[in-house]
């Protein structure tokens, strides 16, 4: 059988949108400020990165009141829990990605979920709709589906990060298998994906930042579609928001060198 990533790889502007995205990337790590101060540019990023997450969930917060540990909306300390989870998860994101999934799960949906749902893949086939997306398919069809996602992850392929990062995001995202904080692991699982599969091995990008400036819902109908169109606008997408997310980390870098 074919790699299914490579499949999509090959589908009409994704070659050239992902390597844009790693352009913008490779000029990022060129960075002289990132010589001296790497780890505080990946932390300002991931603050950055949870703070958008939160605001694509609808709670959107300053930096500022972050750094002052002023919010205490429920959304917002999952957005900041997942974001801080991701440099524990890397190793065991590749051999066990069922087990990090539900930690995601666990530390971002704590305070909106009860705690016997926290980490467990939902038995009930109605949830929450958001972004619009319609409904989410039952519980059986999304434990099958999940089963293969994480196959995918678990499978050599030649297919770029981005392709796999991509995927990642909308299975989860569209999915909804948890029935709380779906978006929240979804956009860390992208990152972690990027990260672990060597698009990003240092965390810098803020790719959540970049969604932000997308149109979020509407690749994520795109991608529902099913058509070959629709899941090459949604990897575009997510390429561009890898290429969003490394200039919003470049102008962190050049804030620090200005001091």
């Amino acid at each position: 059988m074919s790699d299914p990533l490579t499949v999509i790889a090959r589908f009409p502007g994704v070659s050239e949108a992902v390597d844009e995205a790693r352009d913008a990337v490779d000029r990022l790590y060129r960075h002289r400020v990132l010589r001296r101060a790497s780890p505080a540019v990946s932390a300002e990023s991931s603050l950055r990165g949870a703070r958008a997450s939160a605001a694509l969930e609808g709670v959107d917060v300053s930096l500022d009141a972050l750094r002052r540990d002023e919010v205490r909306d429920p959304a917002v300390q999952g957005a900041l829990r997942a974001s801080a989870e991701l440099g524990r998860m890397g190793p065991t994101w590749r051999k066990a990605p069922r087990q990090v999934l539900a930690r995601l799960h666990t530390v971002a949906a704590a305070g909106l979920a009860s705690e016997a749902a926290l980490g467990r893949p939902r038995t009930f086939d109605t949830v929450p709709d958001p972004l619009g997306l319609g409904e989410a398919p039952g519980a059986g069809e999304t434990a099958r589906r999940m089963e293969a996602l994480l196959g995918l992850l678990q499978r050599p392929s030649d297919a770029p990060a981005i392709v796999l990062a991509a995927v990642v995001h909308a299975e989860l995202a569209v999915l909804r298998p948890f029935g709380t904080a779906d978006g929240v692991v979804a956009r860390a699982a992208e990152r972690l994906t990027l990260v672990e599969y060597g698009l990003d091995p240092k965390s810098l990008v803020a790719v959540e930042v970049g969604w932000l400036e997308l149109p979020y819902g509407e690749g994520l109908r795109a991608y529902l579609s099913g058509t070959p169109e629709g899941v090459s606008q949604w990897v575009q997408h997510c390429a561009s928001a890898v290429t969003l997310g490394a200039r919003e980390t470049t102008a962190i870098c050049e804030a620090m060198r200005r001091g």
